[in-house]
């Protein structure tokens, strides 16, 4: 139906209402398998019981009426050699008989006497009816006036109604051949029988001749009103027993699959608790059977289980302890060592050129030594959930202006020009200033540094409750599959390059984590040619859970928006536009800032995308594994403390990846 059709609206109100009631049947029906099993078996049950029933019933219904008919013909038979007899022997008796050889040649007077002495013989176990030859139940002639036969009308015994009770179809029969036929049919009484309601009979007839040698029809009616009485007898006593079986059949279905499905629950609950960290929950065991040992091998399995998560635990303890112990105790000797350097920097002019470019190597190894020992102190403090946050409500255009004043002299080295869009109204959020600017600050040096000389857009907007920080750049971009290992510790484009330029490989990972201290997401785009995007989105306020950005991932410059923006505008599809050429600024339009500053979008899933979310919270020492195993965080290399040093050997070995 139409949706502009005039019964589609009703319609689809009438679906809604009968379907919401039924919602939780099917849900339960579904998620049961007890019930399912249950109601099969009962289905099953049901359909084995009626058919078994039908049977039967059937068979039982054959053999009383074929009983009945051997009988009934039996005694129709005697009967009629019965009638016969007397028809072929009058009365010759004399005396005070004399007057019978009168009454026998009277017709209607003998046929009278005859049924009556047939039927009472009967004792109501069959009924006589007399019927003239003919289909009107006398004589061929006129109704009421002479006859050809001595027998006239139709007569009966008990109350029976003759021309009622015996169907013509039989009489046709009779008619028109000899011997003996029979059919089923009703008994109907006369008004002289009272009420009595019509009986299930048998019909057994045959021609005959009377005294005179006329024919007439002799019909012995039998009711089968005992037959039925013993047949609904046996319908009930099949019917009940048939309910009791399919109930005992559904309670024993009930017992047995409950047995089965208990211990298959209970395995999903712990299973569930295990999954939710509770690793000392075990099955319990009772018996030898098979479920029993189901249940020891799911308890051996949860002990192996946990005792391979605390080993790991353990490892992951000492990796970390170790980790902390050596950057600790590196910063003793590292002190040393920058004093000594820090002379020996100053008096370089005093040296050869070759001694004088070692002391500068020396200086600037040692900052990013000195950059990699903090960075490795803060992972762990990440991982230990030892990591603080100390939010304020702060104006993240502050915070972005302190960024770009401290990447300015980076970006004038490399040719590239900072643009800020956004920043004409406030950006307030409820968030830690020092680790805001941590992460603004590696995402503004990581895109100068990858920009290749292009333009570096950073934007701002607020909408909804959540305000969000993009950084773009028209480098080299990011290859399919790298927008998430990015943020791996230690991760690079180029495995086979030393990392001789950057920071030390744990920038974008420390980022991740300051983002998801906030409660907040930051996540990378790219594409091969095209740049690059990392997007920061923060609550408003501390305690309110994000639902989206403000700010689009994939930025409107895209190739693929671009194309898509091409192909609306000419009518027709158009292939995406080549990447500009290598070594030339991309000045691409930036999108206008009402694209940005909306309503929320409808953002992808952000649990499948780095920074998820969900916050850093206080936690045991040993439970610090957890979170890094759960990490989809990858890393790219900040140059927050890139110096001249460091921009020289840039020069000398080439440009590192990521």
């Amino acid at each position: 139906m139409a949706d502009g059709a005039p019964g589609g609206p009703v319609l689809r109100l009438f679906v809604r209402l009968v379907r919401r009631p039924l919602l939780p049947a099917v849900r339960l029906w579904r998620r049961n398998i007890q019930l399912r099993v249950v109601a099969a078996t009962l289905l099953m049950s049901l359909a084995v019981v009626l058919s078994l029933g039908f049977v039967v019933i059937a068979q039982v219904s054959k053999g009383l009426l074929d009983a009945k008919e051997e009988a009934a013909q039996s005694q129709a038979a005697g009967g009629f050699a019965v009638a016969q007899e007397k028809a072929n022997t009058p009365s010759t008796v004399d005396g005070p008989d004399a007057t019978d050889n009168k009454v026998g040649r009277d017709a209607s007077t003998w046929m009278n006497s005859l049924v009556k002495q047939l039927a009472s013989g009967g004792q109501t176990a069959f009924e006589v009816v007399a019927l003239g030859a003919g289909p009107g139940g006398q004589s061929e002639g006129q109704p009421g006036g002479p006859t050809v036969s001595g027998v006239k009308g139709a007569r009966a015994s008990g109350n029976v109604d003759p021309t009622a009770s015996v169907p013509p179809r039989l009489r046709r029969e009779v008619n028109h051949a000899t011997g003996t036929f029979k059919t089923f049919s009703q008994i109907k009484y006369t008004a002289g029988a009272g009420d009595k309601a019509p009986e299930p009979a048998l019909v057994v007839g045959k021609r005959l001749t009377d005294i005179n040698g006329d024919p007439y029809d002799l019909y012995y009616l039998f009711p089968l009103t005992q037959e039925e009485e013993s047949l609904n007898l046996i319908k009930v006593t099949i019917a009940t027993a048939g309910v009791f079986v399919v109930v005992l059949l559904g309670a024993i279905a009930w017992l047995v699959v409950r047995q089965v499905v208990t211990p298959v629950r209970m395995a999903a609950g712990i299973a569930e608790r295990l999954s939710a960290g509770r690793l000392q929950e075990r099955m319990k065991v009772t018996g030898e059977d098979d479920i029993a040992r189901l249940g020891e091998a799911f308890n051996k399995m949860a002990q192996n289980l946990q005792l391979k998560i605390q080993q790991l635990e353990d490892l992951s303890r000492m990796q970390r302890r170790f980790v902390s112990d050596v950057s600790h105790e590196l910063r003793t000797p590292l002190t040393t060592v920058r004093m000594a350097a820090d002379v020996i920097h100053d008096a370089r002019v005093d040296f050869d050129p070759i001694t004088a470019r070692s002391a500068e190597l020396l200086a600037g190894q040692l900052d990013r030594f000195e950059s990699l020992l903090a960075d490795l102190l803060e992972i762990s403090r990440f991982d230990a959930g030892a990591a603080a946050l100390e939010a304020e409500p702060i104006d993240l255009r502050e915070v972005v202006r302190r960024v770009i004043d401290g990447a300015e002299p980076l970006a004038e080295h490399k040719g590239t020009r900072i643009r800020v869009l956004g920043d004409t109204q406030p950006v307030i959020a409820e968030a830690d200033s020092r680790r805001v600017e941590r992460v603004l600050r590696n995402l503004v040096v990581n895109a100068v540094e990858h920009g290749e000389g292009r333009d570096v857009v950073v934007r701002l907007a607020s909408a909804g409750g959540a305000v969000a920080v993009a950084v773009r750049d028209y480098g080299v971009g990011l290859k399919p599959g790298e927008a998430t290992r990015v943020f791996n510790r230690f991760w690079r484009a180029d495995p086979a390059r030393a990392r001789t330029t950057g920071g030390t490989g744990l920038g974008l990972s420390i980022a991740v984590e300051d983002a998801r201290l906030h409660g907040g997401w930051l996540q990378a785009w790219g594409e091969p040619g095209g740049g690059s995007q990392f997007r920061l989105t923060l609550p408003r306020t501390a305690d309110e859970p994000l639902r989206g950005s403000p700010i689009p991932l994939e930025p409107e410059d895209s190739r693929a928006n671009r194309a898509r923006a091409a192909a609306d505008a000419a009518g027709a599809v158009t292939p995406p536009q080549a990447p500009p050429a290598p070594g030339r600024p991309d000045r691409s339009p930036i999108p206008p800032r009402s694209a940005v500053a909306g309503a929320l979008p409808v953002p992808a899933d952000p649990t499948a995308l780095p920074g998820n979310g969900s916050r850093v919270v206080a936690r045991p020492a040993d439970q610090a594994a957890d979170r890094a195993a759960a990490d989809q965080a990858a890393d790219r290399a900040p140059a927050d403390r890139a110096g001249a040093a460091d921009q020289a050997a840039a020069q000398e070995d080439g440009a590192g990846g990521r």
